[in-house]
């Protein structure tokens, strides 16, 4: 399926996609089954940011976007586990698209559909991790997704943090600053490891940690040894993730890998491949496009 059309027979006039990341949201109005607007701001997932941010991210995002006459949306966000969750953001949507249906998925689903597949798993890599899958008979299964206080291994949140904790173990043992640490304390900002303990807690983001992660994957590149345990670690925890809900679906495959570092980090992807073999799946699908392009697939499927 191209990604700026839908099949005719399924399109609405005009409909409204959302993908609601941990660091932006993007928003897409496709009018007759071709993209008619488009546009990004930060995130508006009241799991990342205040409800005053969320709402005024919001508030910017349907500014820009041409959203007269929708009459659904389809919006894809990390953390939506309960009706609950997926109730509020409803809430949070409506009220800039009077009398159109609002439907509310986790961004997992945008993956898959994005891949063209409706049946399989799709593993997020990103700024948080979550693994979900459907098979043919419409059993639905989650693995991981529980937040950078929990869990989201494999993320870049979660690297970063992996990073600092090296580094910061390496002052304690009295060892000099290496590579890696050099290069966080770079990114930072910071001359010293024990600045890094302040930095972490105090005045940083989820979404900065994250974007620290092409630290790790540099320093690997060029041979540094634990950060090469650190993007093997990452990838085998995302392929336990894939292999648990394959597992609890019965199913072998496709397994879609995607979002930031999933889709565009071919170490990351190698490792992921690697242990996700070592699970006897080997039915890997990168996904080349934004998982916001599944939304057609998704709106089509709610409609037959």
């Amino acid at each position: 399926m191209n990604k700026n059309t839908l099949n005719s027979r399924s399109a609405r006039s005009r409909f409204v996609g959302l993908d609601i990341g941990g660091s932006k949201t993007r928003g897409i109005v496709w009018s007759d089954g071709v993209v008619t607007s488009d546009s990004s701001v930060g995130s508006t997932n009241v799991q990342n940011v205040s409800p005053e941010t969320a709402v005024a991210n919001m508030a910017a995002l349907f500014a820009e976007l041409e959203v007269d006459g929708a009459t659904h949306v389809l919006a894809g966000a990390g953390g939506v586990d309960t009706e609950e969750d997926a109730s509020a953001l409803r809430s949070l949507i409506a009220p800039f698209v009077p009398g159109a249906q609002v439907e509310v998925v986790h961004d997992t689903r945008l993956l898959l559909a994005a891949a063209g597949a409706t049946s399989g798993v799709a593993v997020i890599a990103g700024t948080g991790s979550a693994a979900w899958g459907i098979n043919d008979s419409g059993e639905q299964a989650r693995a991981g997704g529980w937040g950078y206080l929990l869990g989201d291994e494999g993320s870049g949140y979660w690297l970063a943090r992996e990073a600092v904790r090296y580094s910061l173990r390496r002052m304690d043992a009295g060892e000099p600053v290496d590579e890696l640490t050099a290069s966080l304390l770079d990114y930072c900002g910071l001359a010293e490891p024990q600045s890094l303990i302040a930095h972490f807690h105090h005045g940083t983001s989820r979404r900065y940690w994250a974007a620290a992660s092409p630290v790790i994957f540099a320093a690997a590149a060029s041979g540094h040894e634990q950060s090469l345990v650190l993007v093997d670690r990452a990838g085998a925890d995302l392929a336990k993730m894939a292999a648990e809900v394959a597992s609890q679906l019965k199913i072998a495959g496709p397994v879609v890998l995607g979002s930031g570092m999933g889709s565009n980090v071919p170490a990351l992807q190698e490792a992921f491949r690697s242990h996700l073999a070592q699970h006897g799946l080997d039915q890997v699908q990168i996904l080349s496009q934004d998982p916001i392009f599944g939304i057609p697939l998704l709106v089509a499927q709610s409609l037959d």
